[in-house]
């Protein structure tokens, strides 16, 4: 659990507990399953232009440089290098309803779990590792850089935020990424948002910058308990409504909207090219990370 805040000395040794809890067993686990897993997924998606070639049955069409191809009239495409040093920026939702969690942990919990988990990867393959928190608005930026202590001191920054009541959209990371990281980056954005029909924003981030996406869902959002009425609050907007978990048509008709919206959402990002990480608060950070790896690594 986060220490309360204001922070008093108890709660910053607290803090600091909590984040020395969340490296012995995060640098574990990165050294013994992702250390490899991370290198090999993301290696030579960070990358520099080298030179130019002519266009070849197959090449991704992304890679075509117009301006090129219009001075030599024909199709040519970037040749690029792989960056020896690369960037992982952590782009994580802190408005309110990331505050929630019926069973193991709260999300925002979980969003420290798998910063951790990435970050670890990535210094282990001395890669630099910067923060963003973000809400309506960019609430927090941390400059890209390496090592366990600046990779620390990020965690740090993510548990002791407390995030304001309010909404969260991803045109704020995706406008401040791309005027404040210039050079290509692995971008995570860790959010619970319902963000079918939202992939614009990191649609047009991805141009430049290898784009995933992290969904954090509690279980009580996909399947609620059979037997009770429920008041519902939207904890961004105060809006409430009842639902009448009592009838069982009601129950597997909610259950079937999720799963559709769900699939609806993994189809939108998968045309535009961006990976989605599912994540549930009741379940290891681990496996679902491995799951991805695996899926990144065979496309």
């Amino acid at each position: 659990m986060f220490p309360e805040a204001p922070y008093t000395a108890a709660s910053v040794r607290e803090l600091h507990r909590l984040v020395r809890r969340i490296e012995i067993r995060s640098r574990r686990m990165a050294s013994d399953l992702f250390s490899g897993e991370y290198h090999s997924v993301f290696r030579g998606r960070g990358v520099e232009a080298s030179g130019i070639r002519e266009y070849s049955w197959g090449d991704d069409v992304r890679t075509i440089d117009w301006n090129a191809s219009a001075r030599k009239d024909g199709l040519y495409v970037r040749e690029y290098a792989e960056e020896r040093e690369r960037t992982l920026m952590l782009c994580i939702d802190v408005s309110s309803s990331m505050m929630f969690g019926s069973r193991a942990r709260l999300k925002l919990e979980l969003a420290a779990e798998l910063s951790a988990l990435l970050g670890f990867s990535a210094i282990m393959n001395h890669d630099q590792v910067g923060l963003l928190l973000f809400s309506d608005r960019v609430e927090r930026y941390i400059s890209p850089a390496k090592g366990r202590r600046h990779l620390l001191a990020v965690l740090e920054e993510l548990l002791r935020h407390r995030p304001r009541q309010c909404s969260a959209t991803f045109d704020v990371p995706a406008s401040f990424i791309r005027a404040a990281v210039i050079r290509p980056a692995i971008v995570f954005v860790v959010s619970d948002l319902d963000a079918a029909g939202r992939s614009r924003p990191l649609q047009m981030l991805q141009v430049r910058h290898d784009v995933a996406l992290a969904c954090l869902q509690d279980p009580l959002e996909e399947r609620m308990l059979p037997g009770a009425i429920y008041r519902l609050k939207d904890p961004e907007t105060a809006t409430q409504l009842l639902f009448d978990a009592r009838n069982p048509s009601s129950l597997e008709r909610y259950r079937e909207y999720r799963q559709q919206q769900f699939a609806r959402l993994e189809e939108e990002y998968r045309r535009k090219g961006i990976d989605i990480l599912r994540l549930r608060t009741d379940r290891p950070v681990s496996t679902s990370l491995n799951q991805f790896f695996l899926h990144r690594a065979s496309t």
